[in-house]
């Protein structure tokens, strides 16, 4: 029986990361095209005739494009659509007559059976142009150890082609501008090959693309305006794309992942990121944009994955309430950015959170007591910021986190030894328990009033963490912003009276 999944090849990744790993799933898109529904029977039949046959010069295109790839073996095969292997896709017409429609190569897993391409000699065959009702290739590293180019006569496919995917074959040289000629594409996936130069503007011409995917290759200049109604995944991360992240995204309103990490681009993120109501994953990290960050991105009530981190984004603040219409969060990541003020409360109130990671920045005061309720929390990270005051978790939560809660690097933070314990809670090694730092607090207090300085306020309300206590004017420097000590201990002192009341 001849069945068609229309496109074995339309691979369609959407990388949720949860608990910082990638999670992967397939979408196949339906083709609802009239057209193509008048030609062919787009479903299993039962009931052909012994006399249903390949097309004459599609049998032999087919033969063609296989051998080429290594694939010889094909010839013997009298029809390539009653004969058919994994990886070749054929469906009927009116008159009993089979057509290909997708062709697959590549091992994509080990369940998968797509013939294997010879990586030293194989090549793609210009025969795939006599298949005028071809809809999908798709091609898995079958060209690595025979790097070429990708052929700018793909741009003269059919105009029932839907699906191009080109992954990890060593591809070379530039987007053939050919592919905006591809007018009914939905799926156009170049993912880990060594493509250069930058994305040509014709893909501005593929209006019913539905997944783009140039990730992991070596392209340069400005991101392509987008207006795709359609556009559901916009993946161009590892690559060296410059200027800024363009406002026309924010018209893409079915997106679901965009992720352009690992690039060069500058400038502010656009508010119109925050009009895209099915945005799941948006990772715009390891960049050089500038803040603020948009309080447009509260909007996005479907978001499960927000990752900015390592952009340096010096003197920006979180407003307390940012979080409070990111319901969805599972995991959201803020390292790296230069961001100062207070941590906000409303991230204690996202209970699918598993993943926090807000270290390595400018943060100050107490950790929220809100983020005690992150129960479903895997990985909680808030050091190398300028935290005081008690740790607020307690044990059970600590003990669950393990290695992944990191709290060190805070000059003023400290835990309650009678309440929270240290044996084994890894988290807590360098930090101070409060005891010690109150007692600490009260001999240096005690020497300073000795010596003949100001009165010291006495009152159980005065503590400090982890604090020098040498009377030299000493100084903390980050980022060029250099701080006397002495402002950082009334700074603690403040902080504590007010979380330890």
């Amino acid at each position: 029986m001849v069945c068609l999944l229309y496109v074995a090849a339309l691979t369609m990744v959407l990388a949720v990361l949860a608990g910082c790993g990638e999670g992967e799933f397939t979408v196949v898109v339906p083709d609802s095209s009239a057209a193509a529904a008048a030609a062919l029977v787009d479903a299993p039949r039962t009931g052909l005739s012994d006399r249903a046959r390949t097309d004459p010069p599609e049998q032999r295109a087919v033969q063609e494009v296989m051998a080429a790839t290594g694939n010889g073996w094909a010839s013997g095969i009298a029809d390539v659509c009653r004969g058919r292997w994994h990886g070749i896709e054929c469906v009927p017409d009116r008159w009993e007559v089979y057509h290909i429609v997708s062709l697959s190569f590549g091992a994509l897993s080990d369940d998968t059976a797509f013939p294997a391409c010879d990586a030293a000699r194989a090549t793609l065959s210009p025969a795939v142009l006599a298949l005028s009702h071809l809809r999908s290739l798709f091609f898995y590293r079958c060209f690595t150890a025979n790097p070429q180019p990708i052929p700018a006569f793909l741009g003269r496919l059919g105009p029932a082609f839907r699906s191009l995917v080109l992954r990890e074959n060593g591809h070379v040289g530039v987007i053939p501008e050919e592919l905006g000629n591809l007018t009914a594409l939905r799926v156009l996936d170049l993912h880990g090959n060594h493509l250069t130069s930058s994305i040509p503007t014709t893909v501005q011409s593929l209006a019913h693309l539905q997944l783009l995917d140039l990730s992991y290759n070596r392209l340069n200049g400005e991101m392509p305006h987008l207006k795709f109604q359609r556009l559901s995944i916009l993946d161009l991360s590892h690559n060296a794309l410059q200027g800024r992240v363009p406002s026309s995204i924010g018209q893409c309103r079915s997106l679901l992942k965009i992720d352009v990490s690992q690039n060069r681009l500058a400038g502010a993120i656009p508010d119109a990121l925050g009009n895209l109501p099915d945005l799941i994953l948006l990772d715009l990290s390891h960049n050089a944009l500038s803040g603020p960050i948009p309080a447009a991105l509260g909007r996005l009530s479907s978001l499960r994955s927000l990752i900015l981190s390592d952009n340096r984004m010096q003197f920006s603040t979180v407003p307390a309430d940012f979080f409070t219409g990111l319901k969805a969060l599972t995991t959201l990541v803020l390292s790296s950015m230069g961001l100062e003020g207070s941590l906000p409360e409303s991230i204690g109130e996202l209970d699918h959170l598993r993943v926090l990671r807000l270290d390595n920045n400018e943060f100050t005061g107490v950790i929220p007591a809100s983020f005690q309720r992150l129960d479903r929390a895997s990985e909680l990270r808030v050091d190398g910021n300028r935290l005081v005051g008690p740790i607020p978790f307690g044990r059970e939560m600590m003990w669950r986190l393990g290695n992944k809660l990191r709290v060190g690097g805070n000059e003023g933070l400290c835990y309650d030894a009678e309440q929270q314990g240290q044996d084994g809670v890894v988290a807590l090694d360098g930090v101070a328990d409060c005891d010690s730092v109150r007692s600490l607090t009260t001999q240096h207090l005690g020497g300073v009033k000795k010596s003949g300085s100001s009165e010291a306020p006495q009152g159980r309300g005065w503590h400090a963490a982890n604090v020098t206590a040498s009377a030299a004017p000493m100084r903390r420097c980050a980022a060029g912003v250099c701080v006397g000590t002495w402002h950082v201990f009334v700074g603690v002192l403040v902080s504590l009276q007010l979380a330890l009341l």
